[in-house]
């Protein structure tokens, strides 16, 4: 079953319910959460919108999830790109189509704004969701992302 999805904008008065909604995605995701250190890039990106935008997403006035849009720039890609750096659904409005939603506008946004590509990173382990992106149109490369850590 779909069920509607809205998409607000998020601004630096949602700090608060994006810190608690980053804590249950890392938590999921195995991923380390220092609070401190996501406010502080949570501030960033929300009161500089050339880096990216992120969006809450709700279902019948209950908050469901946020998306997370950033903006680069390739010589591979033509130009302009962009990243859904984080997608993160509640437990309990997965499967009824909110994150198709939330794909498509995040493709629509980078459309208006001449980007010429939308990437992602998936778990490998988690399939559910690599069968949701690949049905909204993404690929896989033959190669693996890798980061070095700067200090």
């Amino acid at each position: 079953m779909e069920r509607v999805a809205t998409f607000t904008l998020a601004s630096p008065a949602d700090i608060d319910l994006l810190l608690a909604l980053l804590e249950e995605f890392y938590a999921i995701e195995e991923l380390p959460f220092e609070p401190s250190l996501a406010q502080q890039t949570l501030q960033t990106l929300l009161q500089e919108p050339r880096y990216g935008l992120i969006h809450l997403i709700e279902v019948a006035g209950e908050v469901a999830g946020y998306v997370v849009l950033t903006f680069g720039f390739s010589l591979e890609f033509h130009g302009r790109d962009a990243w859904i750096d984080e997608l993160y659904l509640r437990a309990a409005y997965r499967g009824q189509g909110i994150g198709k939603a939330a794909l498509a506008l995040m493709a629509d946004i980078c459309r208006r704004e001449g980007i010429k590509a939308l990437h992602l990173t998936v778990a490998h382990k988690n399939q559910r969701a690599q069968t949701v992106y690949r049905q909204a149109g993404y690929i896989t490369h033959d190669r693996d992302v890798m980061t070095q850590w700067l200090s």
